[in-house]
This record gives C-alpha cells, structure tokens and sequence, in this order.
C-alpha cells in the first residue's frame, strides 16, 4: 500500500523534525561531555541515526495502518487492527531501547530519546496551528 498525499506530507515533516530534534541532541551530548557529563563519541551518532530511523519508520507504519483501517467496515476488525498495529509499534520501540540498552556501540539516551521526538512535533505543530487548518468563517 501507498502512502497517501496527506500522510507522505505529515512524514516528511516528522521526518524533518526528528532529524532537527536529533541534531540538538547530539550538541546538547556534546555540550555535556565537554563540562564532564559523559563522553560523547562515535555511539552518540550510531544511537541518534537508529533512533531516528525507528521512529520515522513508526510513525509511517501508524499511517499506513490508517489508511488500511478506513477501507474495514466492520468496527471491531477496525478496533482490532489498530490495536495490533499499535502493539507491534509499540514492541518495536521497546525491543529498539533493548537493543540499545544491550549493544555497546550504541549510546542509550542517544537511542532511545528520538523515539519521544515525533509527540514533541506533533505537540509543537499543534500548539502553532500549523497541524489542523483553522475553522473557516462562518
């Protein structure tokens, strides 16, 4: 299935803001090591690059599934499918942090913070009025 017009658009834009969000991060770990906070290396990047790309792929996958449930007729196959595609999202993200809590080259905060990123663009969008058009006049 393809992504609609509306849903490639709201991607890109996640897909922009995780990756404006991911830079902060990497200079705000880079600000830390350099009073003490930390060390700031090669696994900052490994964690902010996977991180990004799980969540991207996510919120993508949430789209999808969507688009896919509109076409359901029957409520509770609807409510059933969102909520399987919602648990597999959500294991997904958990196994990420796993695996970043697991695997030495990857830095765990720098892993596991982007996967927060794409509520803060959303809320961020929303509290600027740039996520849903204005009510027309009436």
């Amino acid at each position: 299935m393809k992504l609609q017009p509306a849903s490639k658009k709201e991607v890109k834009r996640i897909a922009v803001g995780v990756s404006v969000c991911s830079l902060i991060m990497i200079a705000g770990l880079f600000v830390l090591s350099l009073v003490g906070v930390g060390t700031f290396n090669y696994r900052v990047f490994v964690g902010a690059i996977g991180g990004s790309v799980i969540a991207v792929l996510n919120f993508t996958v949430m789209c999808l599934t969507i688009q896919q449930a509109t076409e359901i007729e029957d409520k509770k196959r609807m409510k059933a499918f969102i909520q399987g595609s919602y648990n597999g999202r959500l294991f997904l993200q958990a196994a990420w942090v796993v695996i970043c809590f697991l695997v030495s080259h990857i830095h765990l905060i720098a892993g596991a913070a982007p996967l927060l990123f794409p509520n803060a663009i959303i809320f961020y969008l929303n509290a600027k009025g740039k996520l849903m058009p204005p009510d027309p006049p009436r």
